[in-house]
């Protein structure tokens, strides 16, 4: 298990989860379930998208750090140009993640700060990545699929290429280490009965442990 929070002396550390899992194994599905049984879920790929649409506070950076033609003329970040950029260009991802990542952690901290369920769920898709997401979990629950599942989810859901979907999970950590790093795992291969009984054990086993 990981080391609790650091948390103001004399109070009780809130009991926090971090949620996350390669992209199309699930992540968004398993966190409505929880929510669904009383789990507050802060979402930063939600936060990312208020920050990256129209008038967001991350709007004004992009502009000036890639250039106009990376804001759509409705005034938000061109998702879709920025995805091909940062999967192909290390440098650039890098600066996207230095605008972003400071934003979305102070945005996810005071929604956790008026957070009122059970237990908070942090849902950070880079999170085994990113060491100041692992110190904040109090465990870590990675949302597993075997890489076929994902790659047909992802090409479904983004309408992508294999190739494409291959790149963008070549960016992300490895599937074996991701593993090794969790507390817990939920499997999602898409057997949808069982999901939910996956998610019925560790909520209460969460619960006990917010107790």
């Amino acid at each position: 298990m990981n080391n609790k929070p650091d948390n103001e002396e004399g109070a009780r550390p809130k009991f926090t989860v971090g949620l996350t899992g390669g992209i199309g194994s699930g992540k968004t599905t398993v966190a409505e379930l929880f929510a669904a049984r009383g789990a507050a879920v802060i979402d930063t790929d939600l936060i990312a998208h208020q920050l990256s649409a129209p008038g967001g506070l991350a709007i004004d950076a992009l502009r000036r750090a890639f250039g106009a033609s990376f804001i759509t003329p409705q005034g938000a970040l061109d998702r879709q140009r920025m995805r091909g950029l940062v999967f192909s260009d290390g440098d650039a991802r890098r600066r996207l993640e230095a605008i972003l990542h400071p934003l979305i952690k102070s945005e996810a901290e005071r929604e956790a700060a008026l957070a009122e369920g059970s237990y908070t769920i942090f849902v950070v898709p880079l999170l085994t990545e990113t060491s100041s997401w692992k110190r904040r979990s109090t465990r870590i629950l990675v949302v597993d699929c075997d890489e076929s599942t994902q790659i047909a989810r992802v090409m479904r859901r983004n309408q992508l290429s294999s190739e494409q979907v291959l790149a963008i999970m070549a960016a992300q950590i490895p599937r074996e280490r991701r593993l090794a790093m969790a507390d817990d795992i939920i499997e999602n291969n898409g057997d949808s009965a069982e999901l939910p009984h996956q998610v019925d054990r560790l909520h209460m086993q969460y619960l006990k442990l917010a107790e």
